[in-house]
């Protein structure tokens, strides 16, 4: 039998490496790490790194251990195996376990734990009341100019919108000039409309200030526009990670293709240097790390609704049916199942209309390389 969970073919040619990926020594080294609850592995053996100044952010469904790993990381909780390193130092693992105030590690909550009966500014002072007064007017004042929150030291959080809190725990945490910031779904408190602005401000100050950040969430759409690296969880491990663009277009697992954004499947077959699909023959070569190496292998071609377009057909000369569609505003993704049984997704401007139960013929416009997986 074939493994179906993996691609067992050379990858694509990668763009060069992103710069986090090689300076050196990583800032936040984790090895191995692993956490048990009861007889169910909530992390099993992850092993990552995070780069000067990078934001990886940490992906996966509920569940799947992102945020136990986190806390592990924070000191919150200990690891029941492995390493985890701040700058070469071991915080965690070996018989060692840093409490969480040493590790010069910075956490901001979901719900941004702000102390409400302290001002904006003393928020912001709280992780630095060891310095000079100041030193803590001086580093309040820098914080709040980079979070656009300038005139509002002396108001209360109470006062505030969730986005400008969200931008005081942000200052707060940076304060002490951590090694490493964690953000726990930084997003999800707030309302959808604001979310967008505030992962491109988010970003903008942690870049401007120059940290080191990891990040875990669910949304992939966050997770894709703000980060340098994504790691995708799967069941406690480190599924596959990369720059969000290599990942979605080049998922090394099922899981991965699945689980980012939407995915179809052409059940297809290698012919020599064809590619026979339900939707007819195509160039080998578009599978991406070629395709004609393997003959006669059957496979699973990856499709997104942006790889496709549907024009009506009469039933005879149809390849499949319209079958669901979904509107987004913008656009409609129509679900397609072929005469193979296959099922594909379609994406079209929202003045473009098909009826349920509609025979359509589909073209391939995809012009990149296509992500492929072998089937028994």
């Amino acid at each position: 039998m074939v493994d179906t969970t993996s691609r067992q073919r050379p990858k694509p040619d990668e763009e060069p490496s992103d710069p986090s990926e090689t300076t050196g020594a990583p800032v936040l080294d984790i090895d191995g790490v692993a956490r048990t609850y009861g007889a169910e592995p909530a992390v099993d053996g992850l092993s990552l790194s995070v780069h000067e100044g990078e934001l990886l952010t940490l992906l996966g469904p509920s569940g799947c251990g992102k945020t136990t790993t986190l806390r592990m990381i924070a000191g919150l909780e200990r690891p029941d195996a492995g390493t985890i390193r701040v700058r070469g130092d071991v915080v965690a693992g070996g018989g060692e376990f840093v409490r969480p105030d040493a590790r010069d590690i910075g956490l901001i909550f979901q719900d941004f734990a702000l102390f409400p009966h302290l001002s904006v500014g003393e928020n912001v002072a709280y992780g630095i009341r060891d310095r000079s007064d100041e030193a803590v007017d001086r580093r309040v004042e820098e914080l709040l100019d980079l979070v656009n929150l300038s005139g509002y030291r002396d108001h209360s959080p109470d006062t505030l919108s969730g986005g400008q809190r969200q931008r005081v725990a942000l200052a707060r945490s940076l304060a002490p000039e951590p090694d490493v910031l964690l953000l726990d779904e930084p997003f999800s408190n707030l309302d959808v409309g604001l979310r967008k602005e505030m992962r491109e401000e988010v970003r903008r100050i942690l870049k401007e200030a120059g940290v080191t950040a990891l990040s875990v969430t669910h949304d992939q759409e966050e997770a894709l526009s703000i980060s340098d690296r994504v790691a995708v969880i799967h069941d406690g491990r480190v599924e596959q990670v990369g720059r969000p663009e290599s990942v979605f277009q080049n998922p090394e697992s099922r899981f991965v293709a699945e689980f980012l954004g939407e995915a179809g499947f052409l059940s297809a077959r290698v012919d020599g240097d064809r590619l026979e699909t339900p939707l007819g023959p195509f160039d080998a070569a578009l599978l991406a790390g070629g395709g004609s190496a393997y003959d006669g292998a059957a496979v699973d071609v990856l499709v997104r609704p942006d790889d496709l377009r549907a024009v009506p057909a009469d039933a005879e000369e149809a390849d499949g049916r319209i079958v669901s569609r979904q509107y987004t505003g913008p656009s409609f993704v129509y679900r397609v199942e072929l005469s193979s049984g296959d099922v594909v997704g379609c994406e079209h401007n929202h003045d473009d209309r098909f009826r349920l139960d509609e025979p359509v013929k589909l073209t391939l416009t995809a012009d990149h390389p296509l992500a492929w997986f072998p089937v028994e």
